[in-house]
């Protein structure tokens, strides 16, 4: 029997990166995962989805509409769901001090308000889980770093760590059990798109390890998280990042 057979829960963001891959990694341990992305599919360029995963068109921001579809998912599976990953972000380039309002209240609804609505609309379903409900969400380094030119984003990060300490310890006697993962650079079609040889070499250099990760190891972290050896880990961030962190002089 597979480590997640029996459990199905909801990823947001999911059509490509890591998302899809966490996604994929969650199926292949056995469990029903739902993909809510704005697309609805999988990126054009990007592997495709496997047995044991469903696209579903979405907007994270449209609430009513996540209530209906969160509902709707939970009834499949006995009114409950297992596990939610709040993965999608937004993200915008600029100096702090011409940063455009509307991009930095984008960021912050998407990486924040975004994430804190979708935990309490699928609340109710991970405290029914039979399995200790699990909520993971994808935080970042730049939650404990700082990165000119994208401050917001370093700052929804941010509180996205804080968030994620607070409903672990409220939801702890609900049998809730609330974590993040940091992930730090790792293969991706996006990063090849936009690394070149002078900033390949200072993002490696900034990790003890001089190489970049593989999203296998992100859904092996997630698996773990959701699954049953993860049921007494709550309000941690996991930095998933070669060390960088921890990375001094």
């Amino acid at each position: 029997m597979k480590e997640l057979e029996g459990r199905a829960g909801i990823i947001t963001g999911g059509s490509s990166g890591i998302g899809l891959a966490m996604a994929n990694a969650l199926a292949e341990a056995g469990a029903a995962v739902y993909i809510i992305s704005r697309s609805g599919k999988t990126k054009e360029g990007y592997e495709e989805s496997i047995k044991g995963t469903e696209h579903i068109k979405g907007d994270i921001s449209d609430f009513h509409a996540m209530e209906k579809i969160c509902q709707e998912l939970a009834a499949r599976h006995g009114g409950h769901l297992d596990f939610l990953i709040n993965n999608a972000g937004a993200t915008f380039k600029c100096l702090a001090q011409d940063f455009p309002e509307e991009e930095f209240n984008r960021i912050i609804n998407v990486n924040v308000a975004c994430v804190f609505r979708m935990s309490q609309i699928c609340y109710p379903f991970l405290k029914n889980s039979p399995y200790k409900g699990r909520i993971v969400n994808i935080s970042s380094m730049s939650a404990h770093l700082g990165f000119s030119q994208v401050v917001p984003y370093c700052t929804s990060k941010a509180a996205v760590c804080g968030m994620t300490r607070g409903l672990a310890v409220e939801w702890a006697e609900d049998g809730i059990c609330v974590n993040s993962i940091a992930p730090g650079w790792f293969h991706s079609k996006m990063l090849d798109d936009i690394m070149d040889e002078e900033r390949g070499a200072k993002i490696l250099g900034r990790m003890p390890m001089h190489k970049l990760g593989h999203a296998e190891d992100l859904g092996a972290l997630a698996r773990l998280l959701i699954g049953p050896n993860g049921s007494y880990i709550t309000g941690q961030d996991y930095a998933l990042d070669g060390g960088a962190l921890a990375y001094g002089y």
